[in-house]
């Protein structure tokens, strides 16, 4: 069996509020084809930067506090590495934890490109939530929870693979 490619990692939180509900480990990859003009992590947006760990290193973090209640994947652009992301996200779901992710991409956009590359299909279908679409400076807000414009959404993945469109998640708004 091949090995799992590592992750570009450019940072880690282990416990963060702000990045979904609860108390929740934070993953920000390196790599963002987006480069959404008054981004947040625009250290995040170089393919070249951060620090290669293996999917179990990062796990081995996650697992120490017996408080966590998620993970959120953010970025950069998690779905630039779903394969990379794929074994990581299999073993947070194994443990039980809640999973989050971030993308620059909508639901509708990240459904199209998994039918060209199965691992974003496959890391999509393990999340729970998806926060998705670009930010949008002249959209910018402070008044809604875990987005940072208001074209962004906050979707329950499960109900909207099943519904075949966005499904806003409830509780999280």
């Amino acid at each position: 069996m091949a090995e799992a490619p590592a992750i570009q990692v450019s940072g880690m939180i282990p416990e963060s509020i702000v990045d979904g509900v609860g108390l929740r480990f934070t993953l920000f990859v390196q790599g963002c084809p987006h480069r959404c003009e008054g981004c947040h992590n625009p250290q995040t947006h170089s393919f070249t930067g951060g620090k290669a760990l293996a999917p179990e290193a990062v796990f081995e973090q996650i697992i120490r506090n017996p408080l966590c209640q998620g993970v959120t994947l953010s970025g950069g652009e998690p779905f630039a590495q779903a394969a990379a992301l794929l074994p990581l996200a299999r073993l947070i779901k194994r443990q039980g934890l809640h999973l989050c992710a971030y993308s620059g991409y909508t639901f509708e956009q990240l459904s199209a490109l998994g039918e060209k590359e199965p691992a974003v299909l496959a890391l999509l279908e393990l999340c729970d939530v998806l926060v998705d679409g670009p930010f949008l400076l002249a959209e910018r807000t402070l008044e809604r929870r875990f987005v940072g414009s208001r074209n962004q959404r906050i979707l329950n993945v499960l109900a909207s693979l099943q519904a075949g469109k966005a499904v806003l998640q409830e509780g999280w708004q």
